[in-house]
């Protein structure tokens, strides 16, 4: 079967089960009032041209164990580089961010970060189920435990009958549905997330968002979303940090009191969705509404 083929076949098949997800009621991870990732007074600045360029200040933000929480600003306010302190593979330049109360200082095993070129974090020489397995080498799995839940993980990305195939082998939407297997297989706590369908197209993109909320109602991970897109924040969400220009404060913290679970239709029809794009989207374009109801 050629990649295209195999793409399309694909899509036709998961594109019947968002429909059939959006019919099933799916429970929600439960808040138990606790953050497990606090963050305390990041403010994070760069040398450019003998010149310290500050890309936010002051920010400080509880993430609430077993939330959906979308981080929504303009370009180049520091969304990405947020993720990645809190990631700890960027130090900050003041301030602190702790994970389950430790400080994070170095990347915490039980918080994996999702790139945003996912095709350049997979294995080229690998399997499929090799690149799954990969997040379990140098752990206490053997050879055949990796096996099977590496198949395990592909099974719930609906990628198990391409198990064999190698990622270029594969189209645009299922090669970020390995790397989302790979992220499982690390079995996180928190899954971190840079902006994971900027690079595919619409429909993938809606068949992506169904699979990852589908994975964080049953699995019951904390995840952080960095998106530019106000549609795909707004329906993904629980709640939306706002942030502003560089230098970046939080302009606001923002609940989205949609009802799940969330349908890629329906959800986009409901007036509080229309109210929350249409006020997010002034306040990107700076025609700062009203305040948003929190």
């Amino acid at each position: 079967m050629s990649r295209t083929d195999a793409g399309d076949e694909h899509r036709r098949r998961h594109l019947c089960e968002i429909g059939e997800h959006s019919m099933r009621t799916t429970s929600v991870p439960q808040s138990i009032n606790e953050p497990i990732v606090q963050i305390s007074g990041l403010s994070h600045a760069f040398a450019a041209r003998g010149q310290d360029v500050s890309v936010f200040r002051d920010l400080s933000l509880s993430i609430q164990r077993g939330e959906f929480l979308g981080v929504l600003g303009p370009s180049g306010c520091g969304k990405s580089t947020l993720l990645q302190i809190i990631a700890g593979l960027l130090p900050a330049t003041t301030g602190q961010v702790t994970f389950e109360g430790e400080q994070v200082v170095g990347p915490p095993p039980e918080m994996v970060y999702l790139f945003q070129q996912y095709n350049k974090s997979l294995l080229p020489w690998r399997s499929v189920l090799g690149n799954v397995a990969f997040a379990m080498e140098g752990k206490d799995v053997s050879r055949n435990d990796r096996r099977e839940q590496g198949m395990e993980h592909l099974r719930t990305v609906g990628l198990a009958e391409f198990a064999d195939h190698y990622p270029w082998q594969l189209s645009g939407g299922m090669q970020q549905r390995v790397a989302i297997a790979r992220a499982l297989a690390a079995k996180p706590k928190v899954l971190l997330m840079d902006e994971p369908f900027s690079a595919v197209d619409a429909l993938t993109r809606l068949e992506l968002q169904a699979l990852l909320l589908k994975i964080w109602a049953e699995a019951g991970l904390t995840v952080v979303l960095v998106t530019h897109d106000v549609d795909e924040a707004v329906f993904m969400s629980s709640r939306i940090a706002m942030l502003g220009r560089r230098p970046a404060v939080i302009d606001s913290i923002i609940e989205t009191e949609l009802p799940r679970p969330r349908d890629a239709v329906a959800t986009r029809e409901l007036p509080r969705f229309l109210e929350l794009r249409h006020r997010l989207l002034d306040k990107l374009l700076h025609r700062e509404p009203a305040g948003i109801d929190a």
